[in-house]
């Protein structure tokens, strides 16, 4: 199952990353690696695997939603971040002019990635996942 897109099992298993981005555009892997280290600074020890959304997404077993609390895209020209609600409207102040929907916040491909800015949302979805199994 290593890696299935297709799969909804509660069991995350990692990989699929790294093909993931070698099948996208050259001139997009760069964007690609930026967000993904900068996760990955955000998240230590986090599960690293293709997600059924067919993205690479991070998680932490224990969790809703499998564990999931980040991934990453690539659409068009640009390179997505994608969060758990309301991690982006929280932080809207810190978006500046970048566009986002509810979960979803768009990164220029011919730009560099704001890492401190891609750290500072996937720790707030980490967090926003805990909280919310406190609730649960």
């Amino acid at each position: 199952m290593k890696g299935n897109a297709n799969s909804k099992s509660n069991v995350i298993e990692p990989g699929g990353v790294d093909e993931y981005v070698k099948k996208c555009p050259k001139d997009i892997q760069p964007g690609l690696q930026d967000i993904r280290s900068a996760i990955r600074l955000a998240a230590p020890g986090a599960t690293e695997t293709l997600s059924y959304f067919q993205m690479p997404g991070y998680s932490y077993a224990g969790y809703d939603y499998n564990g999931m609390f980040a991934w990453f895209s690539f659409k068009g020209s640009y390179v997505r971040l994608h969060v758990r609600p309301p991690v982006l409207n929280d932080n809207i102040k810190h978006l500046g002019d970048y566009s986002t929907t509810k979960a979803v916040i768009s990164f220029p491909a011919n730009k560099a990635i704001p890492k401190a800015l891609v750290q500072k949302l996937v720790k707030a979805s980490i967090k926003a996942m805990k909280q919310k199994s406190k609730v649960a």
